[in-house]
């Protein structure tokens, strides 16, 4: 089968986002004088700045636990080991043995935000409303439709005294500290400082975090410093600055990076690999938590419905060869979950390339060269953890229309496409389509499993896209809620994934290796096996 080729940039485009580029760095200075790095992520625009970040995984990287913390962060320090829960502004967290929807947090002393203001058990009540409660006058809607379906767990929280926080919970859920590590507090003093404007706050943010923002210029450039008073010591930034530039393009982030215009970019084009490594920048990879798929709708019409055409289609993926097509960038999907993850347990399904048993599938199906299925999927040119969208889903293209599936794409922005992600499969933004290409983070049980598939968390309850709805894994995602004890968890997560991949609930195409190319000035950075990383130990070589 012909390999596709790359979709190129225009010369004429590429130019002008290079001298663009250029202009915009010109005011920031050399990176070696000044200790400063320049990254090029795959957003087309900065992230969301006021705490809650957009743009997926990316927008938490960049702009969420470098500027703010959440009560329980992550652990970043490691390349060797897939990264875990670790105390950020909570020291500790315990659950009522006699009610198990009952937490209580400590929270750290001592710790100010940027603007010197003090962290307490107040601010995270304020936090708390700011997402979830609509009459509150600092409710923010775009925050809190990044942050809202975070935690469906939240009944009822309140302050306890200025260093403890109760919350409880709907009902016992063992995996409510992985939804509390995605909300980010930010300061209360700063959004009155500001007008009571959420605008505002975006230009001039505070947060808690180990980098303070200090300019701000939307789809040009946002640059950051350290903030020299961050509670963990350990973690205050070595760089005197970072320049974080939206490079949505490819081959425009590869052009920046040999040019000298940046120092590090997020997901290279993999063509460009083996000359950026001959010329002496460094490649850095590392497994983590990802999968690239085809989330499928499940609403009343799709032809998705039908059981055959799901496992036909993940029948009809050269995996191996899309691993080929990206120069060895990608693992290969076996299930939903990365191979040999702890959760994986025994699918019966065996996800492969198998386009005879595709086609015998969909000719069951009532499908056949006369009569080929025709669908609609929504994808994106660029965004977080979506590698190489444009051309993999051409790949993709090829090779379902082998075994009789003819898919049409629509192309949107990648917010866009996250906006209709939360919208929902069956809501008018989706423009019919039947299915959407997208990358997940899959490092919890809450964002690998329940988040997708629980029936009442269909859109605008939560990001069920597809409304997919089943009491059977319902049941399961419930028994894992009221396992408290780790070992008897991963089996009943075992459980759960099999029946993911046994009913084949997505298209389960790769998972990405998270590479970033960089020059080799760059030094002390861990690529922890996570999508966020921690860019305090950097240092910028002479």
């Amino acid at each position: 089968m012909p390999l596709p080729t790359r979709l190129p940039l225009r010369r004429s485009a590429l130019g002008r986002t290079l001298s663009g580029l250029a202009l915009t760095l010109a005011l920031v200075g050399p990176a070696s004088a000044q200790g400063v790095l320049r990254i090029g992520m795959t957003a087309s625009d900065i992230p969301l700045t006021t705490g809650q970040a957009d743009n997926g995984g990316e927008g938490m990287r960049f702009t969420g636990y470098t500027v703010y913390d959440a009560l329980i962060n992550w652990d970043l320090s490691r390349a060797d080991k897939a990264s875990d829960l670790t105390p950020g502004l909570a020291t500790s967290w315990t659950i009522d043995p006699a009610d198990k929807t009952r937490w209580t947090f400590k929270l750290r002393p001592g710790v100010t935000f940027h603007d010197g203001s003090a962290f307490d058990a107040n601010a995270v009540v304020w936090n708390l409303d700011k997402l979830l409660k609509s009459d509150s006058p600092q409710f923010d809607p775009r925050q809190s439709a990044q942050g809202r379906t975070r935690i469906p767990a939240v009944a009822t929280y309140k302050a306890v005294d200025p260093l403890t926080v109760e919350i409880v919970t709907k009902n016992p859920d063992a995996t409510f500290p992985y939804q509390l590590a995605w909300i980010l507090m930010s300061s209360p003093t700063n959004w009155e400082k500001q007008g009571k404007s959420w605008d505002a706050v975006a230009k001039a943010p505070s947060g808690t975090g180990p980098w303070k923002v200090t300019g701000f210029v939307p789809r040009e450039r946002l640059e950051l410093v350290p903030n020299k008073e961050y509670w963990d010591k350990g973690r205050v930034p070595k760089l005197d600055k970072m320049v974080l530039v939206p490079l949505p393009e490819a081959n425009a982030r590869v052009a920046a990076l040999r040019s000298g215009q940046v120092d590090w970019i997020e997901a290279p084009a993999p063509d460009a690999v083996p000359s950026l490594k001959a010329a002496g920048f460094a490649l850095v990879t590392n497994l983590y938590p990802h999968n690239w798929t085809w989330h499928l709708s499940r609403a009343e019409g799709s032809p998705w419905n039908d059981i055959r055409v799901r496992k036909a289609a993940n029948l009809a993926v050269d995996r191996e060869g899309l691993k080929e097509f990206l120069g060895g960038l990608a693992t290969p999907a076996q299930g939903f979950l990365t191979p040999g993850h702890p959760w994986f347990g025994k699918p019966s399904f065996k996800v492969s390339y198998d386009p005879e048993a595709a086609k015998k599938l969909l000719k069951e199906a009532g499908y056949g060269p006369n009569k080929p299925l025709t669908t609609k999927v929504l994808i994106s040119a660029s965004g977080s953890g979506q590698m190489q969208p444009l051309p993999m889903n051409e790949f993709i293209q090829q090779n379902l229309a082998e075994v009789g599936i003819k898919v049409d794409y629509e192309v949107v922005e990648w917010n866009t496409l996250i906006n209709i992600w939360r919208a929902g499969s069956k809501s008018d933004s989706a423009r019919g389509g039947t299915a959407m290409n997208y990358s997940y983070l899959i490092q919890d049980p809450f964002t690998a499993f329940i988040r997708h598939a629980q029936c009442n968390l269909a859109p605008p309850n939560g990001t069920n896209w597809g409304f997919y709805c089943d009491p059977a894994m319902d049941k399961l995602f419930d028994e894992v809620r009221t396992t408290f004890e780790p070992k008897d968890q991963v089996a009943v997560l075992q459980k759960i994934h099999e029946k993911f991949v046994d009913d084949a609930l997505f298209l389960m195409v790769t998972h990405d290796v998270n590479p970033r190319a960089m020059s080799k000035k760059v030094q002390g950075f861990v690529q922890a096996q996570s999508w966020f990383q921690d860019f305090s130990p950097i240092t910028m070589a002479k």
